[in-house]
């Protein structure tokens, strides 16, 4: 047999690291794909904290949203919806659509 060349030895640590790696993620993968099916059990993984960041400040952005619409109701004889807006808006106003006169 023929012995390695002295290069060989890190690429194949490298190589070993990444299959690993992918052996993991893919694990991690499968666990979330079967957590999403009908019956299955909970989560053995804790969220991570950028998870958890999400979720709160998804939940505060809801609190916001309906605060404002809250106030917008009570001191405006207009009609708002909550919608996503990419200016930041967390309420929109609905204007009706009038029928021309005839």
């Amino acid at each position: 047999m023929a012995a390695n060349p002295p290069g060989q030895a890190h690429p194949n640590k490298a190589r070993v690291a990444i299959l690993a790696e992918l052996e993991r993620e893919r694990r991690r993968l499968m666990q979330s794909q079967s957590m999403n099916t009908p019956g299955a059990s909970i989560s053995l993984s804790r969220p991570s904290l950028k998870e958890f960041r999400d979720n709160a400040e998804q939940q505060h952005i809801a609190a916001q949203q309906k605060a404002a619409l809250q106030h917008a109701h009570a001191h405006s004889s207009g009609f708002f919806i909550t919608q996503d807006s990419s200016f930041g808006n967390l309420i929109l106003p609905v204007l009706p659509r009038l029928e021309p006169e005839s």
